[in-house]
């Protein structure tokens, strides 16, 4: 009995210790999607999550706290202002994410590091209470190495991140006359797509490049490789490489590589008859690389690539050496469950439902996640590929810093995406203003040239209000391959009311031939809100929607000339506390343009943009160009 009494207190107090102290996962092998490196580990399960509204958690120094008081429990991805319309929640704010891991391998051989695929907006990033880094900028992957993992025993991995969004952001924060505030869409905030822990025996792939190059739907392919290696280790390795591309094996030889160094890698490989990559056969070539060191291997990459060659000539975009005239959907990486923080299942449905519209073509006002760049690579789906400078303010974007950074975004986009057959172009901007002067012209050029030098493969394009105040800005914009065109006549009346009138838009849409003869020109959205039932003179009825979208697809399938057209969009998100969309009886802040409702209803109007999509040709025969 005496025994018993002592055991009882003992028992008492195990049963508190996990208050204290959080469990540590052991994380899998495994990816969300396939093409990366070898040795992935997805970071999922159980997260710890803590808001800090004082902004107060630095000086607590939560970084190093062993306490889980105050910390919930969440699965990562994850938006903490989920189902929140409140201004405060659009504003954003900063929340601090903890996770307690220990290594799948306690191999002293082996470094390591942390990928994050998406935060939302500004990083600071801690292991084991020393920081790792920081990183501003949401949609596009960064990493750290995990400097001062512990090989065996818990380590934790802390994460602030603070949402508050300012004007010198992608896209930039802005109020309303009434202290509003907006943003493009709505600031979901948090770690928005998933954490990996990478293994790194002996190098990192720090950049892999295949580049396939054409210059006709029907010549030999050249395939360029060019890949850059780091050296994790402090001491000198000889590294071999070696690869294939389909069944063609590449021998780039061996290099010596200094303690931490980076060593460039190079070869091309020339396919005779190749098997192209489109939408009606989206074709694609098994591509894997290994690296070695004293024979055995410490490193894999693989991915698929897509050959095919996308020009501007004459006016239209040609895929292959075919002009195309091509239909599709903008659409949001956003659900009604999990906001911004959407799985594969949501990419899929999200994809389906363009291609059982008769879409060919994704536009998006940011970098989507690398699987639903492979989904498009596997089924045959184009992608308008876009960097979130949306609505910057000529008084902001006046800032040379400004500028640089929203060049980097342009760069970092090609980087993540570049080796995917489905991007189709880089565009470099959404909206800016619709009279470009110096400052942003001094961008566009900039942005242009880099693109291009970072990828001479693809054109670069941008997309702009169709206004007709501002309709011919053919030097402004000389540089750009691609001008997309976001038409509301008819349905916003536009500054002064210039694209009230719908009537308008035909004339419009040959004006602006007139003015840009030789680049290719798209439709990049056109839209109408509806909610409800109602006659069909009302605007945000059901009826209205389909007879703007039929009157809209009418106009712009009689110019022959135009290589796109996209609907924004597909499915319906969130915006800003208020939204209205031009819609007399909106529900903020939902964006009730999309032809699929929140909660996953087809609006009728889906099955008028099914029938216009699919009665058009969006590829024409090959015409050797």
């Amino acid at each position: 009995m005496a025994r018993l009494r002592f055991l009882l207190p003992l028992f008492a107090l195990l049963l508190v210790v996990p208050s204290s102290a959080h469990a540590a996962d052991k994380p899998d092998e495994q990816a969300l999607y396939k093409d990366g490196p070898d040795g992935r580990y997805l970071l999922d399960g159980d997260w710890l999550f803590r808001k800090d509204d004082a902004d107060q958690g630095v000086k607590a120094r939560w970084m190093r706290t062993a306490s889980t008081a105050g910390w919930t429990t969440v699965k990562v991805p994850n938006v903490w202002n989920l189902g929140d319309p409140s201004n405060e929640s659009m504003a954003g704010g900063v929340g601090w994410y903890r996770k307690d891991f220990e290594l799948p391998s306690a191999d002293s051989a082996l470094a390591w590091a942390f990928r994050f695929e998406s935060v939302n907006y500004r990083a600071r990033v801690w292991l084991n209470g020393k920081p790792l880094g920081e990183n501003a900028g949401a949609y596009l992957p960064f990493e750290f190495d995990a400097a001062g993992v512990k090989r065996r025993g818990t380590n934790r991995l802390v994460v602030r991140v603070d949402s508050r969004r300012l004007d010198r952001d992608f896209p930039p924060a802005r109020e309303n006359a009434d202290g509003v505030p907006s943003g493009g869409w709505w600031n979901y905030s948090g770690i928005q797509r998933e954490v990996y822990l990478k293994k790194l025996d002996t190098v990192d792939f720090q950049r892999v490049q295949v580049r396939p190059e054409i210059d006709c739907g029907t010549c030999d392919a050249t395939v360029r490789m060019n890949l850059n290696l780091r050296n994790v280790t402090n001491r000198g390795q000889r590294v071999t490489l070696t690869g294939k591309f389909g069944t063609r094996s590449v021998n780039f030889g061996s290099k010596s590589l200094g303690p931490k160094a980076i060593a460039s890698f190079t070869d091309s490989v020339k396919i005779a008859d190749p098997k192209l990559w489109s939408p009606q056969s989206p074709n694609l070539y098994d591509v894997s690389f290994t690296v070695r060191v004293d024979g055995k291997k410490v490193a894999g990459y693989s991915l698929h690539s897509g050959i095919r060659s996308i020009k501007v000539s004459q006016g239209r975009l040609f895929l292959n050496g075919a002009p195309l005239n091509v239909r599709g959907m903008g659409l949001h990486e956003d659900s009604k469950a999990d906001g911004f923080a959407i799985t594969n299942e949501r990419r899929e449905e999200l994809v389906n439902l363009t291609r059982e519209a008769g879409g060919t073509v994704l536009r998006t006002h940011y970098p989507m996640h690398p699987y639903t760049h492979e989904l498009a690579d596997r089924l045959g789906l184009l992608i308008w590929e876009e960097v979130p400078v949306y609505s910057v303010p000529t008084t902001v974007l006046k800032e040379p810093s400004v500028r640089r950074s929203a060049v980097d975004e342009v760069g970092r986009m090609i980087e993540t995406h570049e080796n995917h057959a489905s991007a189709m172009l880089w565009s470099i901007g959404n909206e800016l203003s619709s009279q470009p002067g110096p400052v942003q012209v001094a961008y566009i050029n900039a942005a242009v040239k880099f693109a291009k030098q970072a990828d001479p493969t693809r054109p670069v394009g941008i997309a702009v209000a169709a206004y007709p105040s501002s309709l011919c800005q053919a030097e402004q914009y000389k540089s750009l391959d691609v001008i997309g065109f976001n038409n509301y006549f008819g349905w916003y009346p536009g500054p002064s009311g210039q694209i009230f009138d719908r009537t308008k838009l035909s004339g419009y849409l040959d004006a602006v031939r007139a003015c840009y003869p030789n680049q290719a020109l798209m439709v990049t959205e056109f839209g109408a809100e509806a909610n409800r039932d109602g006659p069909i003179e009302e605007k945000g009825t059901w009826a209205f929607q389909q007879e703007w979208i039929n009157y809209q697809m009418t106009v712009m399938s009689s110019k022959p000339w135009l290589s796109g057209v996209v609907y924004w969009a597909l499915n319906e998100f969130w915006v800003r506390p208020g939204w209205e969309g031009g819609n007399p009886r909106p529900t903020a802040p939902l964006h009730q343009k999309g032809l699929v409702t929140y909660d996953g209803v087809k609006k009728p109007a889906f099955f008028d943009i099914q029938r216009w999509f699919k009665q058009t040709q969006q590829f024409g025969p090959p015409t050797g160009t």
